[in-house]
Formats: C-alpha cells, sequence, structure tokens
C-alpha cells in the first residue's frame, strides 16, 4: 500500500469514495470501483476481487451506520443472512463451471423490468404497506432471496437494485427497502469475498486503500440517505438501475 504512486492512489480514493456514496444506499457501486481498477492495472478477475473487498468494508459501515440512527429493522431481516450468505458462495462456486455470460440477456430483461415497474408505479415505496406475509409468500421470499445471493456471487450487476425491488414488492418502503438491502448485500458481499480470498485473487494493496475510502463514502452516503428520505432514495435507485441497464447493454451487445 504504501509504495503506491500517489496519483494512483488519489484516483483509488476518490473513485472509492464515490462509489460507496452511491453503493451505500442503492447499490450499484461497481460501475466507479470497477473501471478505476481496471484502470489501475489489474486484470478483470483481480478487479471484480479486489472491488468486492473495498465493497464489503463499505457495506458493512452503512449497515452500522444504517443500524444505529435506527432505520434498519434486523428482526425483518436477520433470518434472511443465511440465505444470501449460502446462495452467494454457491454462485461464486458456480462461476467454474457455467460462463456468467450466459445470465447476461436475463439480468438485462430483470433490470428493464426493474425500472419501468418503478417508473410506472410513481407512488410505490413512499410509505409502507407491508403485512405479515402468509407462509406461502414467505417461503417464495425466502426463494427469491436466495436467488438473488446466488445472482451476486455468480454474476453481481444490478444485485442492490434486485434486493431493493424485491423489498417493495412486499410493502417496504423505498428507504427501509434500501436498508434491509444493504444487510442482505453485505451477506453476498462477504460470502463472495471469502471464496475470491481463497482463490488468492485479491490485490490487498489496491483494495485496502479503496476500502478506507469507501468506509467514508459509506457513512456520507446513508446519512444523506436517512436525511433526505425515501424520495431521494427512488430517484438515486432509478438513477443507478437505468445506468446499470446502459452499461450492461452495451458490453453485451459492442464488446
Amino acid at each position: 500500500m504504501f509504495d503506491l504512486d500517489p496519483q494512483l492512489l488519489i484516483i483509488l480514493v476518490l473513485f472509492g469514495f464515490l462509489a460507496a456514496f452511491i453503493d451505500s444506499v442503492v447499490g450499484g457501486g461497481g460501475l466507479i470501483g470497477l473501471p478505476a481498477l481496471l484502470f489501475a492495472g489489474l486484470n478483470p478477475a483481480a478487479a471484480v476481487a479486489t472491488n468486492k473487498l473495498a465493497g464489503t468494508m463499505g457495506s458493512l459501515t452503512s449497515v452500522i451506520t444504517f443500524y444505529r440512527s435506527g432505520k434498519l429493522d434486523l428482526s425483518a431481516v436477520k433470518k434472511l443472512f443465511p440465505l444470501v450468505f449460502v446462495g452467494s458462495m454457491f454462485g461464486a462456486w458456480a462461476v467454474h463451471l457455467i460462463d456468467p455470460a450466459v445470465m447476461k440477456p436475463l439480468m438485462l430483461i430483470m433490470l428493464f423490468v426493474v425500472l419501468i415497474y418503478t417508473l410506472l408505479k410513481k407512488d410505490w415505496g413512499s410509505t409502507s404497506t407491508y403485512k405479515k406475509l402468509t407462509t406461502k409468500r414467505f417461503v417464495s421470499f425466502m426463494l427469491i432471496i436466495f436467488l438473488i445471493g446466488a445472482y451476486d456471487g455468480f454474476l453481481g450487476p444490478g444485485t442492490g437494485s434486485f434486493f431493493i425491488f424485491a423489498f417493495l414488492m412486499i410493502g417496504f418502503d423505498f428507504l427501509r427497502a434500501a436498508t434491509s438491502a444493504r444487510f442482505l448485500n453485505f451477506g453476498s458481499n462477504i460470502a463472495a469475498l471469502l471464496v475470491f480470498a481463497s482463490l488468492g485473487q485479491i490485490n490487498y494493496a489496491y483494495g485496502l486503500p479503496m476500502g478506507i475510502a469507501q468506509v467514508f463514502g459509506a457513512i456520507v452516503g446513508t446519512r444523506f440517505a436517512i436525511k433526505k428520505g425515501s424520495g431521494y432514495v427512488r430517484g438515486l435507485f432509478i438513477v443507478v438501475t437505468i445506468a446499470l441497464l446502459a452499461k450492461n447493454t452495451y458490453d453485451y451487445f459492442f464488446s
């Protein structure tokens, strides 16, 4: 870390902060963090693994900040944590068996559906309408959460959007959906991180300074979301989902 070129260190810190500011609320920080690590000279596999280290540090910070503010209700989501943890490890392991590229068309369709549904339902998520789920709906919801966790370990882009969308579908408002999604996203991040670490793919010299910057970015981002409320989270959610859809569509058809 101490041998890094000062200009490169500044880039990693700035991009890490910006990535965490966005990622701490609605996910999508990889849109900023990954290009910075690729610019730093890492190969794609190492960049993804290193970004997961930095992102995990940021997501843990946002979870702690949301919890201390009283906006994160652990009693409602803690039972789901093992599902996303196991799902993410399963997804990361499945990368060795299946080419992640096969999932990209489905991911693009899902992002498009999420975006259109959110735009059409303008008052959706402004207030909480959550009621206790029936056994059938709860089992279905648990399966969806497991699959999103597996998707994060397998491919990743849009995970935050998919988690938030799942919570909105059961009646959470945008802020509560975002805080719950961050908690589960931390679970999928840490599981994938353990897999990447065991494979020796993480560049700690780049990941740690970016991760430290993400700690501060996450604090600022979560406090800003808490202050601005569900309307701000909805707006950021739409912007990030559009950016994810645009980038991944371009990559799929033109890269």
